[in-house]
């Protein structure tokens, strides 16, 4: 493998065992007593408080650093002078810029020096120590299961479903990256020559849905309904359940059936069937579960749609409660104010300045409040007035010339956003690049007026109801093959897409758009854009649609315009800023090239 991963896969049982900050609520004696591995396994409280450790393996992948990004798309404008930030690198062709010393100031979410575990420090978390570590910890506790006799068949099972869960979890985030990868499934000696096959990304997904499956089964739906659940009853909300198993195993399989994934791994560009078949069932037991109660999760209603990514409760409260069904713990949430926040809030509010803008371009995808792209024609879209009558997302998501940014009546020069070309929230070097400004992770209150950020916890979700949803219906789309398909017992497509659009008070998709399997897909992938924007998930979607490289998607946009009389906007017009570098290279990361000299069987991904 190589020096890195080796020693994150490889480290010993006693590196392991006192390195474990999380066991402190599972072990009676003081972290530095003499702990032996029959300390650790034979019992459920210790063996859990070993397994803990892996939810705090779990990077966020917005609060990494003080300066983290995860939209790596074409979703996000950086301004000028910061450059140097990861979105900006991976704009210009440069993806060594994840790991450390490949350019970025350091500031990616996917690298750190070491596998930090500290369950109480978000920073210098990087997804590619930690998922190595994770998967040497998991296989290290399904080792020593025959070791756990004092607990209930039921604590045997639940142990056993966490560590299969993390190790088809990891498995699955490190190739949605990198590629196929050896899949790795036993402990592995510190000594032992390590020359593992690379499997392809469909005999990786495979292994990984094996996991999953076998952790689905072995977990409860709801963990304060279960009898391992009553000692920590009322705290168990981030703890993995069957849904959780069970939504991976469908994005894993539905990434292993989309056309990049599926070229890489047979020679066909299109979607693999079967594979989507089979995605559609473990998303419909996600749904069928939260629809007969199985599960605590359901689509949070309208009015508390943003209690997906945020709450203001002084930290307190965990943000997502119930529409999200796996994320990272709430480390620090008080670095919310500073490592996200201040990456959208312009200088003169008290943010950062370098901060990110949505593209023009991605704000296009935003339609219309009668269900309509903007584009589409009946759709009602007046470039006189856009900001009016667009989708209800439209107005959680982004901030437009005129909205107001203070509650109170203090420092009225920035009450309201001034983002027409010389307004004061318009500079391209340290405030508003593209016109528009991020509101979906922050209120109108965040600013130094009001200074509700004080109280502000925002956690990005790695997986929530909606999501599943939305790849359920592409799943079928794909494995069945019409938008009015579906899954045995479960909805059809164009269904699912609309319970998402009812939350929300859109229309149903409008029938233009159900007379084909490409017609939908065009709706589909707009959909997407439009629920899950600026969530981390548009560069895999772009890659694995195999359309990241058209104009398209490569071209980012501002939009410029003078502000009327009437405060509408006059003169506007689009124009394109950056171009993006997509080659067939960039379909995957590089692989540190020192890593792999120290492996050379392994392989660089093509192009690096």
């Amino acid at each position: 493998m190589n020096n890195s991963v080796k020693l994150a896969l490889a480290t010993s049982i006693i590196l392991i065992v006192f390195g474990l900050p999380s066991c402190k609520k599972y072990l009676d004696r003081p972290l530095d007593a003499n702990i032996s591995e029959k300390d650790v396994f034979t019992s459920f409280r210790s063996f859990q408080g070993f397994t803990e450790e892996l939810y705090s393996c779990l990077p966020d992948m917005s609060k990494s650093t003080w300066n983290s990004e995860w939209n790596m798309g074409d979703d996000i404008l950086s301004t000028t002078n910061a450059n140097y930030r990861l979105s900006s690198e991976f704009d210009n062709g440069n993806y060594r810029a994840w790991q450390t010393g490949g350019g970025g100031w350091d500031n990616s979410w996917l690298d750190d020096r070491a596998a930090n575990t500290n369950p109480n420090e978000c920073h210098d978390k990087g997804l590619w120590p930690l998922a190595w570590y994770g998967i040497r910890k998991a296989n290290l506790g399904l080792a020593n299961l025959d070791m756990l006799s004092n607990a209930t068949q039921n604590e045997k099972d639940v142990i056993r479903g966490q560590l299969l869960f993390f190790r088809g979890f990891f498995h699955f985030q490190l190739m949605s990256f990198w590629g196929g990868l050896p899949y790795i499934d036993t402990v592995l000696s510190s000594s032992a020559r390590l020359e593992l096959p690379r499997l392809t990304y469909r005999e990786t997904a495979l292994k990984a849905a094996k996991d999953f499956e076998e952790a689905a089964a072995l977990l409860p739906g709801n963990w304060d309904n279960s009898p391992v659940g009553q000692a920590t009853l009322g705290n168990n909300q981030q703890r993995v359940t069957k849904s959780m198993a069970l939504g991976f195993k469908g994005k894993n399989l539905l990434y292993a059936a989309s056309p990049m994934m599926n070229q890489s791994s047979t020679g066909n560009a299109g979607y693999d069937v079967e594979l989507c078949k089979q995605a559609a069932d473990a998303f419909a037991r996600v749904i069928k579960m939260s629809e007969i109660g199985e599960s605590y999760h359901k689509l949070l209603p309208w009015d508390k749609y943003s209690e997906n990514w945020f709450t203001i409760s002084n930290y307190s409260k965990h943000p997502g409660y119930p529409e999200v069904i796996f994320g990272p713990p709430t480390y620090v949430g008080w670095k919310s104010r500073w490592s996200l926040v201040n990456m959208f809030i312009p200088p003169p509010l008290g943010g950062e300045a370098g901060i990110s803008s949505p593209a023009a371009n991605y704000v296009n995808y935003f339609g219309m409040a009668n269900g309509l792209p903007i584009d589409a024609a009946g759709s009602g879209y007046d470039i006189a007035d856009p900001w009016t009558g667009r989708d209800p997302r439209f107005y959680k998501s982004i901030t437009y010339d005129g909205v107001r940014l203070i509650r109170g009546t203090a420092n009225a020069a920035y009450r309201f956003a001034n983002l027409y070309n010389g307004g004061n929230l318009r500079l391209d070097n340290t405030a508003s690049r593209s016109g528009y400004l991020v509101r979906k992770f922050v209120t109108d209150g965040c600013n130094n007026t009001d200074n509700e950020w004080n109280n502000i916890n925002i956690v990005i979700p790695y997986l929530r109801l909606a999501d599943v949803y939305l790849m359920y219906a592409e799943a079928v789309l794909h494995g069945y093959g019409t938008p009015q398909s579906s899954h045995t017992g479960s909805l059809t497509a164009e269904s699912a897409v609309n319970t998402i659009r009812g939350r929300a008070g859109v229309p149903p998709v409008d029938a233009r758009f159900l007379g084909s399997k490409d017609a939908f897909m065009s709706e589909l992938m707009r959909e997407r854009a439009v629920e899950l924007a600026f969530e981390g998930l548009r560069w895999h979607d772009l890659r694995r649609w195999m359309i990241a490289d058209q104009k398209k998607y490569v071209e980012k946009t501002v939009i410029d315009f003078d502000r009327g009389s009437n405060g509408k906007p006059i003169n506007l017009r689009e124009r394109v800023v950056v171009t993006r570098v997509f080659e067939k290279k960039h379909n995957w990361l590089p692989l540190p090239t020192s890593q792999v000299n120290l492996y050379p069987t392994f392989g660089q991904n093509p192009g690096w």
